[in-house]
């Protein structure tokens, strides 16, 4: 066994690595799960995830006999760069929007706060995703004779898996948004020569997706939002709360009713652009509410005393 196979068997073991830090990003809170706001992890978690990313792709540059010409861990070549990612940052820019408005039916901005780590982290995540996914993987089967097409296949099979786009429970729209990225960046590394233009073009896609939906990359499903659960909560158009309602002769006054009002199932969009009934899942409890009749019932009159009644039911006996 010579030292150039014992060199790639070791790049190997530590691409291994790579693969399964990107498979608990979770637990650290970073790449798409660096979510603004209550996030369960600190920024030492989160940067830690950085480090170790950028630290094992360091060790696979060293280690590695031939880290650019088989492992394409490289720019490549700066004309092809600029022209290959300003086409894939024209083409993140405006996946965005266009899932924003399909998803929301608005543009759901995040805290102003929250842009800088934003930043970082799509950018962070973008370097260690195509070293791995279109270097480091997509340059050993090149290597191993697969023609470039199906490599490019592979490589994204095995991301949208890594990063667990496909999971349970995700919208198909994100497992879509990542079989395009894999894709349109395993050929800009094909035709750029080097990961430079993936790199701009993956930033791009990530930041701009954080801009329009308030995600890194976990865009829940339909009426999940906090704000899409608050606004089915509310009573339908028209409807008043009557506990709220002021009484006959004096002040408005909370009505100590017997029982609470439930929710009704419709949802309220008042300031929002109008979502179909499919995305909010307002039709499915439309849906569940029709058939059922409510009746009001009149409250009872109250009991008047008279000399010799019978007060057993209120009434005087026949």
């Amino acid at each position: 066994m010579t030292t150039d196979t014992i060199r790639i068997l070791v790049a190997g073991g530590i691409f291994m690595m790579l693969l399964l830090l990107r498979l608990e990003a979770n637990r650290f809170g970073a790449a798409e799960f660096d979510e603004p706001g209550g996030r369960r992890r600190g920024f030492r978690t989160r940067l830690s995830w950085y480090l170790i990313g950028f630290g094992l792709l360091a060790t696979i540059y060293v280690v590695h006999p031939a880290p650019h010409d088989v492992l394409v861990l490289l720019a490549g070549h700066r004309s092809d760069v600029i022209t290959y990612g300003t086409v894939l940052a024209l083409l993140g820019l405006g996946q965005a929007p266009v899932l924003a408005w399909w998803r929301y039916g608005y543009l759901r901005l995040a805290p102003a706060g929250a842009y800088p780590g934003a930043a970082v982290n799509s950018i962070a995540t973008a370097v260690i995703d195509e070293a791995t996914f279109r270097g480091a993987l997509l340059g050993t089967l090149l290597a191993m004779g697969m023609p470039g097409g199906l490599a490019i296949v592979v490589t994204t099979i095995v991301y949208v898996l890594t990063t667990r786009m496909a999971a349970p429970g995700r919208p198909r729209s994100m497992s879509l948004l990542a079989c395009g990225i894999g894709l349109a960046c395993g050929w800009a590394t094909l035709e750029s020569g080097g990961l430079g233009a993936a790199i701009i073009g993956h930033a791009v896609a990530s930041f701009a997706l954080f801009v329009c939906t308030g995600h890194a990359g976990q865009v829940p499903a339909a009426g999940s939002e906090p704000e899409e659960m608050e606004y089915r909560k509310r009573p339908p158009k028209g409807w008043q709360d009557a506990r709220l309602l002021p009484r006959a002769g004096g002040a408005a006054e909370m009505r100590g009713l017997p029982e609470q009002i439930g929710p009704s199932g419709f949802g309220s969009r008042v300031g929002l652009r109008g979502v179909p009934a499919r995305r909010s899942g307002g039709l499915r409890a439309w849906l569940r509410s029709v058939g059922e009749v409510f009746v009001d019932e009149p409250a009872p009159r109250p009991h008047r005393y008279e000399p010799g009644a019978d007060h057993v039911y209120g009434r005087r006996p026949r």
